[in-house]
C-alpha cells in the first residue's frame, strides 16, 4: 500500500525543471510514481527534459517572468499536489562598485518576483495535504565578497518562505538552501574555471566535494513527503556554513 504522504499518483509541478536541480527533482519524483509536470522558458529544452524523465512526464514552456502567462498556465493546469520552484539564471558575481543594477534587478525578477507569481497563481490549485518548496542558497547565511546581489536574493527568499508558510497554511511552504552544486548555474564561467572552482571549494568542505544535483534533489523530496515541516530552510551544503 502506498503511503498517504508518498508521491505515488501525486501530481508534482516543477518550475525550472528542465535542467540542474529541478530536473533531478523531476526524475526522482517520477521514479517514486509521481505525475510530473515540468515548466521552463525554453520549449526545446522542456521537451528534451520530459523525454529524459520518461513515463507520463510532460512539460510546458512558460515565461515565468510574465505574470499573465503564469496565471494562464495554472488556470489551465488544474489541481495538483506539490509545487517546486527552482528557476534561476547564471550567477553574476561582482564587487558592488562593478555591479550592473539592471542585471541585479533581473536576478530579483526571476528568482523572487517569478517565484511570487508562481505561488500566487499556483497555490489555489494545490490539493489538501500539498506543499510548496522554494529554492534559496547559502549566500544568504554565508556571503562572500562579490556576492551582494546573490546574498540579497537568498535572504529575500528565506523571508518569503516563512511569510508564505503563515499566510497559506495549511499548505506547507519550505525552501532548500544548496551550497555549491555542479549545475549550469555556473555556465557563465568557462569549463576550466568551473572545474577549478569545484575542485578548490570541494577540498575545503567537510564532505570533500561539491554537491551534485541528485544530492540536493533528496531534500525537495523529503519536504514534499514528510508532512510536518513548514516555514523551514533546509541547508544542503556539504558543510559550507561550518568552514
Amino acid at each position: 500500500m502506498p503511503r498517504e504522504n508518498g508521491l505515488e499518483n501525486k501530481r508534482v509541478v516543477i518550475v525550472g525543471g528542465s535542467s540542474g536541480i529541478g530536473l533531478a527533482v523531476a526524475k526522482e519524483a517520477a521514479a517514486q510514481g509521481a505525475d510530473v509536470v515540468i515548466v521552463s522558458s525554453n520549449a526545446e529544452r522542456v521537451q528534451e527534459a520530459a523525454r529524459s524523465i520518461g513515463g507520463d512526464a510532460r512539460g510546458q514552456a512558460v515565461d515565468v517572468s510574465d505574470e499573465k502567462a503564469v496565471e494562464s498556465f495554472f488556470t489551465d493546469l488544474g489541481a495538483f499536489d506539490h509545487l517546486v520552484f527552482t528557476a534561476g539564471d547564471s550567477l553574476h558575481l561582482h564587487q558592488l562598485a562593478d555591479t550592473d543594477l539592471k542585471l541585479a534587478r533581473r536576478a530579483f525578477e526571476l528568482r523572487y518576483w517569478s517565484a511570487l507569481a508562481t505561488v500566487k497563481y499556483g497555490s489555489p490549485q494545490i490539493r489538501k495535504g500539498g506543499s510548496i518548496v522554494l529554492t534559496t542558497g547559502i549566500a544568504g547565511q554565508r556571503p562572500q565578497s562579490g556576492w551582494v546581489i546573490a546574498a540579497s536574493v537568498c535572504g529575500t527568499i528565506e523571508a518569503l518562505t516563512r511569510a508564505l508558510a503563515v499566510e497559506l497554511a495549511p499548505i506547507r511552504v519550505n525552501a532548500v538552501s544548496p551550497g555549491v552544486v555542479r549545475t549550469n548555474l555556473w555556465q557563465n564561467m568557462n569549463s576550466a574555471e568551473r572545474e577549478q572552482l569545484f575542485e578548490s571549494m570541494g577540498k575545503r568542505l567537510p564532505v570533500g566535494r561539491v554537491g551534485e544535483a541528485h544530492d540536493i534533489a533528496q531534500a525537495y523530496l523529503f519536504l514534499m513527503q514528510e508532512g510536518y515541516s513548514t516555514g523551514q530552510i533546509v541547508v544542503v551544503d556539504g558543510g559550507t556554513v561550518l568552514v
